[in-house]
């Protein structure tokens, strides 16, 4: 699997699983309703370094982004987004982009990394937890799951240096 920084002509193929994900409203707390010229300002913002991983026949098959979560003397604090082809789960692709996606944060000078709203039922958390993150918090009751009801979301941190 190659995993690379993404370019404009990447977001055809990253949005067919971008809006099948955030559709589905079980792991990210965006409007599902999202359309894709907002999805493509949300995900291919100029702020954040994008990336993608191609299967070894250079489909896209996850995207990621890496971005400051905070400003000013906060800026040191990385936050980032990760999306895998639901039909590709359970091949590694997700720690791949995690691990390339913290490998980049060390080398852009990033000294930690928090996620501020991940979905507590999402299996993410499993992959999240074995990388080093741990729960800071938990906002009970703060995201209308469609299976589960209200769930909490958790804010997730690593030390990166």
């Amino acid at each position: 699997m190659l995993i690379r920084d993404a370019v404009t002509d990447d977001w055809p193929r990253i949005w067919p699983f971008w809006h099948r994900i955030v559709a589905a409203a079980e792991t990210y707390a965006w409007d599902p309703d999202t359309d894709e010229q907002a999805a493509r300002a949300l995900w291919m913002s100029p702020a954040k370094r994008v990336y993608v991983a191609e299967d070894p026949a250079g489909t896209v098959v996850g995207s990621a982004y890496l971005t400051a979560n905070y400003g000013g003397p906060a800026a040191h604090v990385a936050n980032a987004g990760f999306m895998v082809d639901p039909a590709r789960t359970g091949r590694g692709i997700g720690r791949a982009l995690a691990e390339h996606v913290l490998a980049e944060a060390v080398r852009h000078g990033y000294r930690a990394m928090v996620f501020n709203a991940v979905v507590e039922t999402n299996p993410a958390v499993r992959l999240w937890t074995s990388l080093g993150f741990t729960v800071l918090a938990t906002i009970p009751e703060a995201f209308d799951h469609p299976r589960h009801g209200p769930v909490g979301l958790h804010v997730m941190h690593k030390p990166l240096v």
